[in-house]
Protein backbone atom coordinates (compact mmCIF):
# COMPACT_ATOMS: atom_id res chain seq x y z
CA UNK A 1 0.00 0.00 0.00
CA UNK A 2 1.31 3.45 -0.91
CA UNK A 3 2.91 5.64 2.17
CA UNK A 4 -0.30 7.27 3.70
CA UNK A 5 -0.08 10.90 5.18
CA UNK A 6 1.29 12.79 2.44
CA UNK A 7 -0.03 16.18 3.78
CA UNK A 8 0.15 18.02 6.63
CA UNK A 9 -1.44 21.37 8.15
CA UNK A 10 0.07 24.38 8.32
CA UNK A 11 -1.19 27.36 10.42
CA UNK A 12 -3.33 29.87 8.93
CA UNK A 13 -2.38 28.29 5.49
CA UNK A 14 -4.55 25.20 4.99
CA UNK A 15 -2.65 22.14 3.37
CA UNK A 16 0.60 21.60 2.24
CA UNK A 17 2.30 18.99 0.99
CA UNK A 18 6.16 19.08 1.71
CA UNK A 19 6.00 21.73 3.28
CA UNK A 20 4.52 23.75 0.68
CA UNK A 21 0.62 25.05 0.48
CA UNK A 22 -0.82 23.02 -2.63
CA UNK A 23 -2.78 24.81 -5.15
CA UNK A 24 -5.21 23.88 -7.88
CA UNK A 25 -5.16 20.02 -8.47
CA UNK A 26 -5.85 16.62 -7.16
CA UNK A 27 -3.20 15.93 -3.91
CA UNK A 28 -3.03 12.62 -2.59
CA UNK A 29 -2.71 11.76 0.68
CA UNK A 30 -2.09 7.93 0.65
CA UNK A 31 -4.15 4.53 0.81
CA UNK A 32 -6.52 6.60 -1.40
CA UNK A 33 -7.25 10.00 -0.02
CA UNK A 34 -7.27 13.01 -2.53
CA UNK A 35 -7.73 16.51 -1.70
CA UNK A 36 -9.04 18.59 -4.94
CA UNK A 37 -8.17 22.03 -5.14
CA UNK A 38 -10.53 23.60 -7.42
CA UNK A 39 -9.02 27.07 -9.75
CA UNK A 40 -11.41 28.67 -7.73
CA UNK A 41 -10.12 28.06 -4.69
CA UNK A 42 -12.30 25.33 -3.65
CA UNK A 43 -11.38 22.01 -1.98
CA UNK A 44 -13.24 18.63 -0.85
CA UNK A 45 -12.30 15.31 -0.34
CA UNK A 46 -12.25 12.46 -2.53
CA UNK A 47 -11.92 8.55 -1.58
CA UNK A 48 -10.09 6.29 -4.71
CA UNK A 49 -11.09 2.57 -4.00
CA UNK A 50 -11.59 -0.56 -5.84
CA UNK A 51 -14.31 -2.60 -5.54
CA UNK A 52 -15.15 -5.63 -7.77
CA UNK A 53 -12.45 -4.83 -10.15
CA UNK A 54 -14.31 -1.31 -10.55
CA UNK A 55 -12.68 1.76 -9.53
CA UNK A 56 -14.54 4.21 -7.78
CA UNK A 57 -14.17 7.82 -6.64
CA UNK A 58 -16.38 9.07 -3.88
CA UNK A 59 -16.86 12.10 -2.10
CA UNK A 60 -15.93 12.71 1.83
CA UNK A 61 -17.01 15.95 2.81
CA UNK A 62 -15.36 19.78 1.88
CA UNK A 63 -12.47 21.25 3.62
CA UNK A 64 -12.42 22.92 5.57
CA UNK A 65 -15.92 21.73 6.87
CA UNK A 66 -14.28 18.29 6.84
CA UNK A 67 -10.59 18.73 8.36
CA UNK A 68 -7.63 16.62 7.22
CA UNK A 69 -7.53 14.22 10.72
CA UNK A 70 -11.73 13.66 10.09
CA UNK A 71 -11.11 12.96 6.10
CA UNK A 72 -8.59 10.19 7.05
CA UNK A 73 -10.63 8.73 9.77
CA UNK A 74 -13.72 8.65 7.34
CA UNK A 75 -11.35 7.06 4.49
CA UNK A 76 -10.01 4.21 6.71
CA UNK A 77 -14.40 3.24 7.76
CA UNK A 78 -14.58 3.11 4.20
CA UNK A 79 -12.36 1.04 3.38
CA UNK A 80 -12.80 -1.64 6.24
CA UNK A 81 -16.27 -1.68 4.78
CA UNK A 82 -14.61 -2.52 1.41
CA UNK A 83 -12.43 -5.26 3.17
CA UNK A 84 -15.90 -6.37 4.58
CA UNK A 85 -17.04 -6.54 0.95
CA UNK A 86 -19.42 -3.63 0.87
CA UNK A 87 -19.42 -0.90 -1.73
CA UNK A 88 -19.33 2.03 0.70
CA UNK A 89 -20.77 4.12 -2.47
CA UNK A 90 -23.24 1.69 -3.47
CA UNK A 91 -24.36 2.11 0.37
CA UNK A 92 -24.40 5.41 0.78
CA UNK A 93 -26.88 5.88 -2.84
CA UNK A 94 -29.78 2.71 -0.94
CA UNK A 95 -29.47 5.15 2.06
CA UNK A 96 -30.35 8.26 0.42
CA UNK A 97 -33.06 6.03 -1.35
CA UNK A 98 -34.36 5.20 1.60
CA UNK A 99 -34.61 8.61 2.95
CA UNK A 100 -36.42 9.87 -0.08
CA UNK A 101 -38.59 7.06 0.39
CA UNK A 102 -39.22 7.84 4.10
CA UNK A 103 -40.16 11.62 3.42
CA UNK A 104 -42.24 10.85 0.29
CA UNK A 105 -44.49 8.28 2.50
CA UNK A 106 -43.89 10.62 5.71
CA UNK A 107 -47.17 13.12 6.40
CA UNK A 108 -47.37 16.35 8.40
CA UNK A 109 -49.17 17.86 11.01
CA UNK A 110 -51.21 20.13 8.65
CA UNK A 111 -52.35 17.53 6.19
CA UNK A 112 -53.68 15.61 9.20
CA UNK A 113 -55.22 18.66 10.68
CA UNK A 114 -57.22 18.74 7.32
CA UNK A 115 -58.14 15.49 6.98
CA UNK A 116 -59.44 15.25 10.41
CA UNK A 117 -61.87 18.04 10.23
CA UNK A 118 -62.79 16.94 6.71
CA UNK A 119 -63.80 13.70 8.34
CA UNK A 120 -65.57 15.03 10.86
CA UNK A 121 -66.91 18.35 9.47
CA UNK A 122 -70.01 16.44 8.26
CA UNK A 123 -70.82 15.78 12.31
CA UNK A 124 -70.74 19.26 13.12
CA UNK A 125 -73.69 21.26 12.81
CA UNK A 126 -72.40 24.73 13.01
CA UNK A 127 -70.14 26.22 9.98
CA UNK A 128 -68.85 28.33 12.56
CA UNK A 129 -67.07 25.61 14.63
CA UNK A 130 -65.62 24.50 11.41
CA UNK A 131 -64.03 27.49 10.95
CA UNK A 132 -63.03 27.82 14.61
CA UNK A 133 -60.75 24.22 13.89
CA UNK A 134 -58.89 25.81 10.85
CA UNK A 135 -58.27 29.70 12.79
CA UNK A 136 -57.02 28.17 16.01
CA UNK A 137 -54.69 25.42 14.32
CA UNK A 138 -53.63 28.22 11.24
CA UNK A 139 -53.00 30.62 13.91
CA UNK A 140 -51.07 29.00 17.07
CA UNK A 141 -49.99 25.41 15.60
CA UNK A 142 -49.16 25.38 12.01
CA UNK A 143 -46.56 28.02 12.46
CA UNK A 144 -44.77 26.02 14.98
CA UNK A 145 -45.51 22.37 14.10
CA UNK A 146 -47.33 22.59 10.56
CA UNK A 147 -44.98 21.37 8.25
CA UNK A 148 -43.52 18.54 10.95
CA UNK A 149 -43.47 14.96 9.53
CA UNK A 150 -46.57 13.93 12.51
CA UNK A 151 -44.63 10.93 13.31
CA UNK A 152 -41.94 13.23 15.20
CA UNK A 153 -43.99 15.38 17.21
CA UNK A 154 -43.20 14.94 20.71
CA UNK A 155 -44.14 17.00 23.99
CA UNK A 156 -41.77 19.44 23.32
CA UNK A 157 -42.99 20.74 20.43
CA UNK A 158 -46.56 20.36 22.16
CA UNK A 159 -45.71 22.54 24.87
CA UNK A 160 -44.14 24.92 22.34
CA UNK A 161 -47.15 25.78 20.67
CA UNK A 162 -49.17 26.07 24.12
CA UNK A 163 -47.02 27.70 26.29
CA UNK A 164 -47.40 31.45 24.62
CA UNK A 165 -51.36 31.29 25.26
CA UNK A 166 -52.23 29.09 28.55
CA UNK A 167 -52.45 31.76 30.93
CA UNK A 168 -53.27 34.62 28.59
CA UNK A 169 -55.59 32.88 26.51
CA UNK A 170 -56.80 29.91 28.72
CA UNK A 171 -60.15 29.30 26.87
CA UNK A 172 -58.31 29.26 23.63
CA UNK A 173 -55.66 27.16 24.80
CA UNK A 174 -57.29 25.00 26.30
CA UNK A 175 -59.44 23.96 23.38
CA UNK A 176 -56.30 24.31 21.62
CA UNK A 177 -55.01 21.29 23.34
CA UNK A 178 -57.78 18.90 23.00
CA UNK A 179 -57.74 19.62 19.30
CA UNK A 180 -54.61 18.84 19.44
CA UNK A 181 -55.05 15.55 20.80
CA UNK A 182 -57.65 14.75 18.56
CA UNK A 183 -55.75 15.04 15.28
CA UNK A 184 -52.72 13.49 16.83
CA UNK A 185 -55.23 10.37 18.01
CA UNK A 186 -56.62 10.25 14.63
CA UNK A 187 -53.33 9.72 13.29
CA UNK A 188 -52.47 7.35 15.61
CA UNK A 189 -55.11 5.54 14.26
CA UNK A 190 -54.14 5.97 10.86
CA UNK A 191 -51.00 4.23 11.42
CA UNK A 192 -49.02 7.35 10.86
CA UNK A 193 -47.23 7.89 14.25
CA UNK A 194 -46.93 5.60 17.46
CA UNK A 195 -46.74 5.65 21.25
CA UNK A 196 -48.65 7.84 23.40
CA UNK A 197 -50.32 11.06 22.40
CA UNK A 198 -48.10 13.87 23.68
CA UNK A 199 -51.65 16.56 23.77
CA UNK A 200 -53.06 14.23 26.10
CA UNK A 201 -53.49 16.09 29.29
CA UNK A 202 -54.62 13.63 32.52
CA UNK A 203 -50.87 12.38 33.92
CA UNK A 204 -48.68 14.26 31.01
CA UNK A 205 -49.33 18.09 30.29
CA UNK A 206 -51.47 18.31 33.66
CA UNK A 207 -48.03 18.04 35.03
CA UNK A 208 -46.02 21.10 32.95
CA UNK A 209 -48.36 23.48 32.79
CA UNK A 210 -50.34 25.43 35.60
CA UNK A 211 -53.99 24.65 36.10
CA UNK A 212 -55.98 27.42 34.82
CA UNK A 213 -58.64 28.88 36.82
CA UNK A 214 -62.25 28.40 35.74
CA UNK A 215 -62.35 32.19 36.15
CA UNK A 216 -60.24 33.62 33.92
CA UNK A 217 -61.40 30.71 31.39
CA UNK A 218 -64.61 32.04 31.50
CA UNK A 219 -65.71 34.60 28.85
CA UNK A 220 -68.10 36.96 29.96
CA UNK A 221 -70.64 39.18 28.00
CA UNK A 222 -71.68 42.52 29.00
CA UNK A 223 -74.97 41.92 30.34
CA UNK A 224 -77.89 44.43 31.02
CA UNK A 225 -79.34 44.72 34.62
CA UNK A 226 -81.87 42.77 35.71
CA UNK A 227 -83.76 46.23 36.86
CA UNK A 228 -83.98 47.60 33.53
CA UNK A 229 -85.08 45.02 31.45
CA UNK A 230 -88.48 46.36 31.25
CA UNK A 231 -88.07 49.30 30.10
CA UNK A 232 -85.43 47.77 27.52
CA UNK A 233 -88.33 45.73 26.45
CA UNK A 234 -91.13 48.34 26.07
CA UNK A 235 -88.20 49.97 23.69
CA UNK A 236 -87.40 47.32 21.58
CA UNK A 237 -90.99 46.02 21.05
CA UNK A 238 -91.32 49.78 18.71
CA UNK A 239 -88.00 48.44 16.80
CA UNK A 240 -89.28 47.73 13.51
CA UNK A 241 -88.36 44.08 11.01
CA UNK A 242 -87.57 40.32 11.74
CA UNK A 243 -84.51 40.82 13.94
CA UNK A 244 -86.27 42.87 16.68
CA UNK A 245 -88.75 40.28 17.12
CA UNK A 246 -85.74 37.34 17.07
CA UNK A 247 -84.25 39.37 19.91
CA UNK A 248 -87.44 39.90 22.17
CA UNK A 249 -87.83 36.21 21.95
CA UNK A 250 -84.29 35.09 22.54
CA UNK A 251 -84.63 37.63 25.66
CA UNK A 252 -87.82 35.66 26.74
CA UNK A 253 -86.71 32.47 26.65
CA UNK A 254 -83.53 32.81 27.62
CA UNK A 255 -82.37 31.16 24.59
CA UNK A 256 -78.47 31.68 22.51
CA UNK A 257 -78.47 33.75 19.40
CA UNK A 258 -77.75 30.52 17.59
CA UNK A 259 -81.01 28.51 18.54
CA UNK A 260 -83.48 31.57 17.88
CA UNK A 261 -81.76 32.12 14.14
CA UNK A 262 -82.06 28.40 13.26
CA UNK A 263 -85.59 27.67 14.54
CA UNK A 264 -88.21 26.44 12.26
CA UNK A 265 -91.65 26.06 12.75
CA UNK A 266 -91.99 22.56 12.85
CA UNK A 267 -90.27 23.01 16.31
CA UNK A 268 -92.42 24.34 18.15
CA UNK A 269 -96.33 23.24 19.45
CA UNK A 270 -98.10 26.29 20.33
CA UNK A 271 -100.85 24.70 21.61
CA UNK A 272 -98.88 23.41 24.54
CA UNK A 273 -96.49 26.48 24.33
CA UNK A 274 -93.42 24.68 23.69
CA UNK A 275 -90.32 24.87 21.90
CA UNK A 276 -88.23 22.08 21.49
CA UNK A 277 -84.76 22.09 20.04
CA UNK A 278 -83.21 19.12 18.62
CA UNK A 279 -79.77 17.80 20.14
CA UNK A 280 -77.88 18.58 16.71
CA UNK A 281 -78.78 22.65 17.16
CA UNK A 282 -77.59 22.61 20.73
CA UNK A 283 -74.21 23.31 21.97
CA UNK A 284 -74.60 20.37 24.49
CA UNK A 285 -75.61 17.92 21.73
CA UNK A 286 -78.63 17.33 23.58
CA UNK A 287 -82.22 17.88 22.61
CA UNK A 288 -83.40 20.64 25.11
CA UNK A 289 -87.20 21.52 26.02
CA UNK A 290 -88.39 25.21 26.02
CA UNK A 291 -91.66 25.97 28.00
CA UNK A 292 -93.08 29.29 26.21
CA UNK A 293 -94.49 31.97 28.16
CA UNK A 294 -97.71 33.56 27.53
CA UNK A 295 -96.17 36.04 25.61
CA UNK A 296 -93.63 34.66 23.68
CA UNK A 297 -96.42 32.09 22.12
CA UNK A 298 -98.33 35.85 21.79
CA UNK A 299 -95.28 36.69 19.56
CA UNK A 300 -94.65 33.33 17.49
CA UNK A 301 -98.64 33.95 16.69
CA UNK A 302 -98.44 37.02 15.61
CA UNK A 303 -95.48 36.60 13.13
CA UNK A 304 -95.90 36.76 9.25
CA UNK A 305 -95.15 32.78 8.30
CA UNK A 306 -93.77 32.65 4.97
CA UNK A 307 -95.10 30.09 2.44
CA UNK A 308 -91.37 29.41 1.07
CA UNK A 309 -89.66 28.44 4.23
CA UNK A 310 -89.65 26.90 7.70
CA UNK A 311 -87.62 29.18 9.12
CA UNK A 312 -89.14 31.33 12.03
CA UNK A 313 -86.94 34.23 11.42
CA UNK A 314 -85.94 34.18 7.83
CA UNK A 315 -82.81 36.03 6.72
CA UNK A 316 -82.62 38.67 3.84
CA UNK A 317 -81.54 35.93 1.35
CA UNK A 318 -84.21 33.01 0.55
CA UNK A 319 -84.16 30.31 2.46
CA UNK A 320 -81.23 31.75 4.66
CA UNK A 321 -81.21 32.69 8.66
CA UNK A 322 -80.42 35.62 9.85
CA UNK A 323 -76.82 36.18 9.91
CA UNK A 324 -75.43 36.20 13.46
CA UNK A 325 -74.95 40.29 13.30
CA UNK A 326 -78.99 40.96 12.49
CA UNK A 327 -79.66 40.98 16.39
CA UNK A 328 -76.84 42.37 17.73
CA UNK A 329 -77.27 44.98 14.64
CA UNK A 330 -80.83 45.86 16.72
CA UNK A 331 -79.26 47.16 19.98
CA UNK A 332 -76.87 49.46 17.59
CA UNK A 333 -79.99 51.14 16.62
CA UNK A 334 -81.06 51.45 19.73
CA UNK A 335 -77.27 53.02 20.99
CA UNK A 336 -77.34 50.49 22.95
CA UNK A 337 -73.77 50.21 22.75
CA UNK A 338 -72.26 48.36 26.33
CA UNK A 339 -74.51 45.34 26.34
CA UNK A 340 -74.56 41.89 24.01
CA UNK A 341 -77.00 39.68 22.59
CA UNK A 342 -75.65 36.55 24.73
CA UNK A 343 -75.31 38.82 27.60
CA UNK A 344 -79.20 38.52 28.55
CA UNK A 345 -78.75 34.95 29.29
CA UNK A 346 -76.96 36.20 32.22
CA UNK A 347 -79.32 39.30 33.17
CA UNK A 348 -81.92 35.99 33.18
CA UNK A 349 -79.94 34.37 35.53
CA UNK A 350 -78.96 36.91 37.90
CA UNK A 351 -82.65 37.52 38.29
CA UNK A 352 -83.62 34.04 38.89
CA UNK A 353 -80.57 34.20 41.56
CA UNK A 354 -81.48 37.71 42.90
CA UNK A 355 -85.14 37.75 43.28
CA UNK A 356 -86.30 34.35 43.27
CA UNK A 357 -86.28 30.96 45.23
CA UNK A 358 -86.40 28.88 42.51
CA UNK A 359 -83.53 26.40 42.69
CA UNK A 360 -80.19 27.51 40.42
CA UNK A 361 -80.50 23.99 39.06
CA UNK A 362 -83.84 24.97 37.37
CA UNK A 363 -82.48 28.11 36.22
CA UNK A 364 -79.17 26.07 34.95
CA UNK A 365 -81.50 23.96 33.10
CA UNK A 366 -83.26 26.78 31.04
CA UNK A 367 -79.97 27.78 29.89
CA UNK A 368 -79.38 24.49 28.74
CA UNK A 369 -75.83 24.42 30.69
CA UNK A 370 -75.10 21.00 31.81
CA UNK A 371 -76.11 19.32 34.99
CA UNK A 372 -75.98 15.98 36.04
CA UNK A 373 -77.45 13.59 35.06
CA UNK A 374 -80.01 13.07 37.76
CA UNK A 375 -80.89 16.50 38.21
CA UNK A 376 -81.51 16.38 34.08
CA UNK A 377 -83.89 13.31 34.60
CA UNK A 378 -86.14 15.05 37.97
CA UNK A 379 -86.14 18.61 35.76
CA UNK A 380 -87.52 16.18 32.62
CA UNK A 381 -90.65 15.05 34.44
CA UNK A 382 -93.66 16.71 34.00
CA UNK A 383 -94.11 18.51 37.27
CA UNK A 384 -90.89 19.79 37.08
CA UNK A 385 -91.51 21.08 33.88
CA UNK A 386 -94.34 22.95 34.48
CA UNK A 387 -92.25 24.51 37.44
CA UNK A 388 -90.11 25.95 34.57
CA UNK A 389 -93.07 26.84 33.00
CA UNK A 390 -93.97 29.25 35.86
CA UNK A 391 -90.28 30.37 35.98
CA UNK A 392 -90.26 31.75 32.57
CA UNK A 393 -93.91 33.27 32.54
CA UNK A 394 -92.61 34.79 35.99
CA UNK A 395 -89.59 36.36 33.92
CA UNK A 396 -91.77 36.92 31.18
CA UNK A 397 -94.01 39.11 33.30
CA UNK A 398 -90.81 40.99 34.76
CA UNK A 399 -89.73 41.44 31.24
CA UNK A 400 -92.69 43.49 30.53
CA UNK A 401 -92.88 45.27 33.48
CA UNK A 402 -90.77 48.83 33.16
CA UNK A 403 -90.35 50.06 36.76
CA UNK A 404 -89.16 46.50 38.84
CA UNK A 405 -88.36 47.42 42.40
CA UNK A 406 -88.24 45.17 45.30
CA UNK A 407 -88.27 41.58 45.64
CA UNK A 408 -90.12 39.63 42.67
CA UNK A 409 -92.92 37.23 43.57
CA UNK A 410 -91.83 34.74 41.30
CA UNK A 411 -90.45 32.61 44.24
CA UNK A 412 -94.00 31.47 45.06
CA UNK A 413 -94.04 27.70 43.85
Amino acid sequence: MAKAHKLTHIARKGIAKGGKPVGPGMHGDGAGLWLKVTDGGSSSWILRYTFDGRERWMGLGPYPDVGLAEARERASDNRSKVRQGIDPLDERHANDAERRATRAKAVTFDWCASKYIEAHAPSWSNPKHIDQWRNTIATYASPTIGALDVSRIDTGHITKVLEPIWTEKAETASRLRGRLESILDWAAVRKYRKGDNPARWKGHLDTLLAKQSRTKRIKHHPALPWPEVGHFMTALRKQPGVASKALELTILTAARSGEIRGAIWSEFDLNSAMWIVPAERMKAGKEHRVPLSEEAVKLLKALDRKDDGDLVFPGARAGRPLSDMSLTAVLRRMERHGITVHGFRSTFRDWAAETTNYPREMAEMALAHTVSDKVEAAYRRGDMLEKRRHMMQAWAKHCGTSLCKGRSKAWEM
